[in-house]
């Protein structure tokens, strides 16, 4: 078990190597600029309704992720009606900040509205290709890249093969997943397409058995020539769950080695197994995730890093604590900026990890470690 005072005195040591590494007021986006990668959040209607959120977006993302604007269950209310207007604020937004944007997520069979339910499997099947169509169309050239489909695989489910159930594996079963590429790429050739999924930097049977299938699914989808760019690796680190970062950096390049990117896409750390007292539990915080930036960052093919929303206040943990312990003094803390938008040591050992990326860049003859081996 690790002390209070290890905690703590790891958290000022990540602050004080960062700030020699980089100026105080140097942003996330440009520490992870200097070292080959892009840094962002996902974003919602929060940052347009919080002007203070709205700066730190400009301050320190480069890129931001549509959190749930682009989702089909809250795109699409009814079969008649798109709800474009909150993932046109953020395009909007994105545009006058110069910031890049990913799509999340065209495809996915989790959180289906029931009217698509109740849809018969060829309706079903009509209703995937329009949809992609619509709106890859309407922001097609301004995307950096798709998530074109998200978490193929739950196998608790009980499906062969372990896929997800839902409507679009009803009715397609596992053709969906090229389908979606192909029809995507033959309207937005410019975008990078990413097959997203979760769990696969954790231990638990979960991560244990999506691993293997998402990496047969990847080869699957090259070998028909389907048109991959990336891998986005969620990354929702769970402390209360065995885990071996290195082993999941292995992973990760093992897709590199298949030459494709890998996006660590919705980072953050669950604090629910670390003590109530908040300095101690941002430290424990912090020290996770030093542990896991420096494995993953050490691959080559890790091109993002993009955290689930920037500021505890709006993480998706505080629903989830919230319905599950009402009036409860203790809110989750899983991101590098509390709720009034002070930065945190989860923020310095991002900045540390980006500083120790950079620094590996320029050393004379030194090649970033290949976990792939």
């Amino acid at each position: 078990m690790i002390s209070r005072r290890a905690l703590l005195a790891a958290s000022a040591g990540l602050g004080l190597a960062r700030a020699r590494a980089q100026p105080l007021d140097a942003s996330l986006g440009a520490d992870a600029q200097s070292a080959g990668l892009l840094f962002g959040a996902s974003i919602g209607r929060e940052a347009f309704d919080d002007p203070a959120y709205g700066d730190l977006y400009r301050r320190e993302a480069a890129v931001v992720t549509t959190d749930v604007a682009l989702k089909f269950d809250w795109l699409r209310p009814s079969p008649e009606r798109f709800e474009f207007g909150p993932a046109d604020a953020i395009f909007e937004f994105a545009r006058a900040a110069r910031k890049k944007v990913r799509g999340h997520t065209l495809i996915w069979n989790d959180n289906a509205p029931a009217w698509l339910k109740a849809l018969s499997l060829r309706e079903i099947e009509r209703t995937f290709d329009a949809h992609i169509e619509r709106v890859v169309e309407r922001y097609a050239g301004r995307v950096h890249s798709w998530d074109v489909v998200n978490e193929p695989f739950w196998p608790m489910d009980g499906k062969p093969g372990g896929w997800r159930d839902g409507p679009w594996f009803a009715a397609m079963g596992p053709a969906y997943v090229e389908r979606a590429f192909r029809r995507v790429a033959a309207i937005d050739p410019a975008a990078k397409l990413t097959l997203n999924e979760a769990q696969c930097d954790n231990d638990r049977d979960w991560g244990r058995q999506i691993r293997p299938l998402l990496a047969g699914l990847v080869d699957r989808l090259q070998q028909a020539g389907a048109p991959l760019q990336a891998v986005g690796l969620q990354s929702h680190l769970q402390p209360q769950w065995p885990a071996d970062y290195a082993a999941f950096a292995a992973y990760a390049a093992g897709f590199g080695a298949r030459g494709l990117e890998v996006y660590i896409s919705e980072f953050d750390v669950n604090d629910q197994s670390f003590p109530d007292d908040v300095a101690v539990r941002d430290a424990a915080v912090a020290a996770v995730a030093g542990r896991f930036l420096r494995e993953a960052l050490a691959v080559p093919a890790v091109k993002m890093v993009v955290c689930w929303q920037l500021g505890d206040g709006y993480s998706w943990y505080r629903g989830i604590w919230r319905r599950a312990h009402p009036g409860a003094a203790r809110n989750p803390r899983p991101l590098p900026f509390d709720d009034a938008l002070r930065e945190k040591p989860l923020r310095s050992a991002l900045g540390q990890a980006f500083a120790m990326r950079r620094a590996s860049f320029e050393k004379p003859g030194f090649a970033l470690k290949n976990h792939a081996g």
